[in-house]
């Protein structure tokens, strides 16, 4: 889905977008027949309240209320809380806000126009908007696009989007952008040294695969790892159903990076990007690879499964170890990889990994531009213990349930030696309950404030 602004016509009607605190200023500036259909409609510029004025000889104009700074902070993208209220025809906005605010106000809109419709029809956003003066409409419009391909993949449900239909989206994205695409499947894996990506995969009617995407020729590279589980039961330690449920976006690391990159290549960022992506189905069969086992990996360390639910840190592990072989300039990870960064910050922040200060700089101050919020992590050195299981170099899933996110990622640290600057990210890749610009259903997280580091990040 594309989500684009309008095109300019000279009809379109007149949005103004009032504060709260600003209601009688804004009103003094009115006409009599506007002041007085905000006092009968009780209009009070809360956040999402519409007036639609009929004004003289026909001519219609519209407001949304905007809130207080008080109740602005409380949530985001607050023009689009009013967006879905009003009527259908074209707007032109009216404001005071400054750039940066009005860009996240406009990406909100569009995002608010995002209908996941592949199996029953939707309607559509009637209210369109033209982009406000002075904004980078490329920009906000690759965000909100890069965001709804990400929405979509997360969206659709297993038997439609299984690693043959993850390669598929993947050879879509690089054909829109002329990027190049290799992948390597089946027991190919073995023969290319992806030993885990082929056990995890294995047990699945849909062989598993590593889908490798090239773009760009000149500049940093960045290499984008996403985890592609695209359903996970649990293996032989199964899910009981009601944690099952949600499996589709366990893919949801995959979706982000393709939502990113396509970012990325839209806004045509002097970089090389690599996108990696181990896609599998972490099944039930008799070759299914059980608790216990030792398996090996691309990077030469052994590992111990004492979980075989804790399959997304084996498939990144290969792929990560791939990536570090490179010796980019920047490997960032993304998966849905644990329950515990979901206890720890609920879903609506997206919890990241780092050592590297200016990363640190970069990306928080990427958040905050882009209302895409993050939460740093520590990678806690002292828990190494707790992933080094005597037996083997690695425990996959430590017991005692202590600090599961951090050692996670400690984990996946353990495949990344010849990169210095590296970033993981466990998000949660799922908005529970609509919102504003966020439907329920599958969401990014972390790909705009990202988006928004790099040039800082990698001196762009």
């Amino acid at each position: 889905m594309t989500l684009t602004f309008a095109p300019a016509q000279p009809d379109a009607i007149p949005l103004h977008l009032v504060d709260e605190t600003q209601l009688d200023t804004w009103l003094d500036a009115q006409d009599s027949a506007v002041r007085n259909w905000a006092a009968n409609t009780g209009f009070t510029g809360a956040i999402g309240q519409t007036l639609i004025c009929p004004g003289q000889d026909g001519i219609v104009q519209a407001a949304i209320g905007y809130g207080s700074e008080s109740t602005r902070a409380r949530g985001r993208f607050h023009l689009a809380a009013g967006a879905a209220r009003l009527p259908e025809g074209t707007y032109t906005l009216h404001s005071t806000l400054d750039t940066q605010t009005l860009e996240t106000e406009t990406l909100g809109w569009l995002l608010s126009q995002y209908r996941f419709d592949r199996y029953k029809s939707q309607s559509p956003s009637k209210a369109r908007l033209i982009a406000p003066d002075g904004i980078d409409v490329l920009r906000v419009e690759a965000m909100a696009t890069g965001e709804a391909l990400t929405r979509t993949l997360i969206n659709t449900p297993a038997n439609d989007m299984g690693p043959p239909d993850l390669e598929q989206a993947v050879r879509d994205l690089a054909d829109t952008f002329g990027a190049g695409v290799s992948v390597i499947k089946g027991d190919d894996l073995l023969a290319h040294n992806h030993p885990l990506i082929h056990t995890v995969g294995r047990a699945a009617d849909r062989a598993p695969r590593l889908i490798d995407l090239t773009w760009g020729d000149t500049g940093p590279q960045l290499t984008l790892v996403g985890k592609g589980v695209c359903f996970d039961t649990g293996g032989l330690n199964l899910k009981p159903g009601a944690s099952m449920g949600l499996m589709k976006k366990d893919m949801g690391g995959s979706a982000a990076v393709l939502g990113l990159a396509h970012m990325i290549m839209a806004t045509g960022l002097k970089l090389r990007l690599r996108v990696l992506i181990p896609a599998v189905e972490n099944s039930v069969s008799g070759n299914a690879f059980r608790p216990g086992d030792i398996l090996p990996s691309r990077k030469g360390l052994s590992v111990e499964i004492n979980n075989t639910d804790a399959e997304g840190r084996l498939v990144l592990a290969d792929a990560l170890a791939l990536a570090d072989e490179g010796k980019p300039d920047l490997i960032i990870s993304m998966a849905t990889l644990t329950g515990a960064a979901r206890v720890a910050v609920g879903p609506d922040l997206a919890p990241y990994f780092t050592d590297d200060a200016a990363l640190v700089a970069a990306l928080e101050a990427g958040a905050a531009q882009q209302a895409d919020p993050v939460w740093r992590m520590p990678f806690h050195t002292p828990y190494e213990s707790m992933i080094e299981p005597g037996i083997a170099d690695l425990d996959n899933a430590p017991k005692g349930g202590f600090a599961g996110s951090i050692t996670a990622a400690l984990f996946l640290r353990r495949f990344v030696t010849d990169t210095p600057r590296y970033m993981h990210f466990d998000i949660y890749g799922w908005q529970p309950s609509d919102a504003p610009a966020r439907a329920k259903g599958g969401v990014g997280q972390g790909t705009r404030a990202l988006l928004a580091a790099l040039p800082q990040a990698l001196d762009l």
